[in-house]
């Protein structure tokens, strides 16, 4: 049986209704794009005052009430809009290049009426306070995206899902603490982040070598060099899901001499 060379495996990664959850979860730059065709809307991006997607894919949006796209949607035939909102996964750390991947969610966004708004506005608070949504009903309209479709684009490839996939797959279990971990990583332990260049292929190894990404399944580095940027998935010897796992994970990384000849 011929052997299949490494250089041609792809280390294990979430898959991807989870990393989809993950980028959801962790509450990135959004944007919404009207889908469609209507001259007085201009195609133009629109940042919302707040947004909050759902465990099940639906996404709340908040937007003054003069703003063309309440009008639009109350004024539609249907009382809704075709839009797709589009949420970043921003990398915790000052990189060139930041963006780390992209959710779209299409779907119909519509006005929800006064009592809905205030309710759907405390069900957010409760996982999410901010003082925003006290303005809802003062200036502030709510509005409720009904998704039709998912698509995830990232460093494992694109993806598109159907909402009850992403409503059934759960966030890394490391999401709520990736961002300040990576910031320790990278502001108090650079010298961690250099021993973990001998995994790197050769000709990467001389360009600065940032950390970028953390799940149960592995670090993520992106290399930066004149060249451009690359980024690379170094696996754990298997899925962890507690600091502790992790700890032990990264050691045997680095190569702590203290973890050698243990099984784990």
């Amino acid at each position: 049986m011929t052997e299949v060379p490494t250089s041609v495996r792809r280390p294990p990664a979430p898959n991807p209704a989870e990393r989809a959850k993950t980028i959801a979860a962790r509450n990135g730059p959004a944007s919404l794009l009207p889908t469609c065709d209507r001259a007085d809307l201009n195609g133009e991006r629109v940042v919302p005052v707040l947004h909050h997607v759902h465990p099940s894919g639906s996404v709340s949006v908040l937007l003054p009430d003069d703003h063309r796209l309440v009008h639009a949607a109350k004024q539609s035939e249907r009382g809704e809009l075709a839009v797709m909102v589009e949420v970043a996964d921003q990398a915790p750390v000052a990189l060139r290049e930041p963006i780390r991947g992209l959710l779209w969610i299409t779907g119909w966004l519509r006005p929800l009426a006064p009592v809905p708004a205030r309710a759907r506005a405390v069900s957010i608070a409760e996982s999410r306070p901010d003082e925003r949504l006290l303005d809802v009903g003062h200036g502030v309209t709510l509005l409720r995206l009904t998704p039709a479709s998912l698509v995830l684009a990232d460093a494992e490839g694109t993806h598109s899902l159907r909402p009850h996939l992403f409503s059934a797959a759960p966030p890394d279990p490391f999401h709520d603490y990736e961002a300040q971990w990576l910031r320790h990583l990278e502001n108090d332990h650079s010298d961690v982040v250099g021993q973990l260049a001998k995994h790197l292929p050769a000709g990467l190894r001389g360009g600065r070598i940032r950390p970028l990404g953390l799940d149960r399944f592995g670090l993520r580095l992106r290399v930066e060099s004149d060249r451009g940027d690359h980024d690379v998935r170094l696996a754990f010897s298997k899925p962890v899901d507690s600091p502790a796992q992790l700890a032990l994970e990264l050691r045997r990384l680095v190569g702590c001499p203290f973890l050698r000849g243990r099984s784990g």
